[in-house]
């Protein structure tokens, strides 16, 4: 029976050296669990400021109707906060996320820029660059309310997009973007809240889970 363990070994040892060739392997779980962490904070910052406006806006101050630019000073500045958040919220998610990836590369001595790293990066940019496109066009038209669907969606497109080439899981983390996009196309009114539990809590959820399938271990 030991005389069989040796071709096994090798076989999975030609297994490992093929899918690090193709997949980049190293994410890290804690990766999904902070930019989870910073999106569910940056959505506690949005709610809070939307709700500092609706008091004012209760007081008898300036109003930003849906479906419609912001018409006065309160709204515009309203909108540029959330921008502001969202902008911040999104480095935020990014740096974290690839401090933990980046220390995990070098725990598994793999390096973080190589072709297949760019083919990754290539098919997560392009739906997202495309998406962000799109949506900024749609504000232009005053098309607020798909604004955090859309998000989502061109989100979980990009890592279904990408899975080829990293680990499988993230395709489910995906569908999952997708489908709360998808709802959230006929309740746009809970925007934030969609976009809280496709950021923040998926993203929790995932990096748990990767973290104790791949990483608890080592």
């Amino acid at each position: 029976m030991d005389s069989q363990h040796p071709p096994l070994e090798t076989l999975q040892d030609i297994k490992r050296i093929m899918e690090r060739s193709s997949r980049f392997i190293s994410l890290s779980g804690w990766s999904g669990v902070s930019a989870g962490v910073c999106a569910l904070l940056g959505a506690f910052a949005a709610h809070h400021r939307m709700g500092s406006y609706l008091q004012f806006r209760k007081g008898g101050g300036g109003y930003w109707q849906r479906g419609m630019p912001p018409v006065n000073d309160s709204a515009r500045l309203l909108f540029s906060d959330l921008i502001l958040i969202g902008g911040i919220t999104f480095i935020a998610a990014l740096v974290s996320a690839f401090v933990f990836t980046w220390v995990r590369s070098r725990k598994n001595g793999v390096t973080l820029w190589d072709r297949t790293v760019q083919r990754l990066f290539w098919n997560v940019a392009l739906p997202m660059v495309v998406g962000g496109l799109v949506i900024l066009r749609a504000m232009d038209y005053g098309y607020y309310d798909f604004v955090a669907p859309g998000c989502l969606i061109f989100y979980g497109l990009a890592l279904v997009n990408a899975s080829k080439y990293t680990l499988g899981e993230i395709r489910y983390l995906g569908y999952g973007q997708l489908i709360l996009g998808i709802i959230n196309m006929w309740s746009p009114i809970n925007g934030l809240y969609f976009w809280a539990a496709g950021f923040g809590v998926l993203h929790i959820l995932y990096g748990v889970i990767m973290w104790a399938k791949y990483e608890r271990k080592g």
